[in-house]
């Protein structure tokens, strides 16, 4: 077995064992706070765990990165193990969500993504769906592809990322900009489709369009 294919196994089971720890930790928050309904159930207002929850969301973020570091010599594949690690992190914590409470019954229902800056909304297939691109492009950064990048395709997918993220806190930003309303308080009711749409076909077709190199296909 090659190296490259050992270190993938490795860093997909580190990151399927995180994400059992870390969707473990969310039932036991809902248990303890008595959430069945998320959108109903939920309070967001400051207590003694607050903190301690956006500590151990930034903690998350610092252990796949820290693995990404680890798993390669060179920064091309860290950035490809941290994109792979993510992305089997995150729909694997839906996929033991779902093993211990039966949540979500919906790859629609709405899920609380973030609480860093402040709340992040959105129904589970979006970050299913990026999460998925995420690992397709951690594979091919790890591969023996060969690819080039423009400068167009790095506004490209600088623009489509940022897009992307701005669909899960649309809410929050315009409540911070009206200065009207309570960021807490927000409780989304329709999710921006049509720029999430927009956003993910225009990354998915850019990294088509890079992996594809010399007149052939390579993913």
């Amino acid at each position: 077995m090659k190296a490259a294919n050992k270190n993938l196994i490795l860093v997909g089971l580190f990151a399927i064992a995180m994400a059992y720890l870390e969707s473990a930790v969310v039932v036991y928050l809902r248990a303890m706070y008595g959430i069945e309904d998320l959108l109903i159930d939920i309070n967001l207002a400051l207590d003694i765990y607050t903190f301690i929850e956006i500590g151990r969301e930034a903690a998350t973020i610092v252990m796949l990165v820290i693995i990404g570091l680890i798993a390669a010599n060179n920064w091309q594949k860290k950035i490809g193990y941290f994109f792979f690690a993510f992305g089997i992190w995150d729909i694997f914590y839906y996929i033991w969500l779902f093993i211990f409470i039966q949540w979500p019954k919906s790859l629609f229902e709405w899920d609380i993504l973030f609480l860093i800056p402040f709340p992040w909304w959105g129904p589970v297939i979006a970050p299913v769906m990026i999460s998925i691109l995420l690992i397709a492009i951690g594979y091919l950064l790890n591969s023996e592809v060969k690819f080039k990048v423009t400068s167009l395709d790095w506004i490209v997918f600088g623009l489509s990322i940022i897009v992307l993220l701005y669909t899960f806190v649309e809410d929050s930003i315009l409540v911070i900009i009206s200065g009207t309303g309570n960021i807490i308080e927000i409780r989304p009711t329709s999710y921006n489709w049509f720029l999430f749409l927009i956003a993910y076909a225009a990354l998915t077709l850019t990294t088509i369009k890079v992996f594809y190199h010399s007149g052939k296909k390579l993913i």
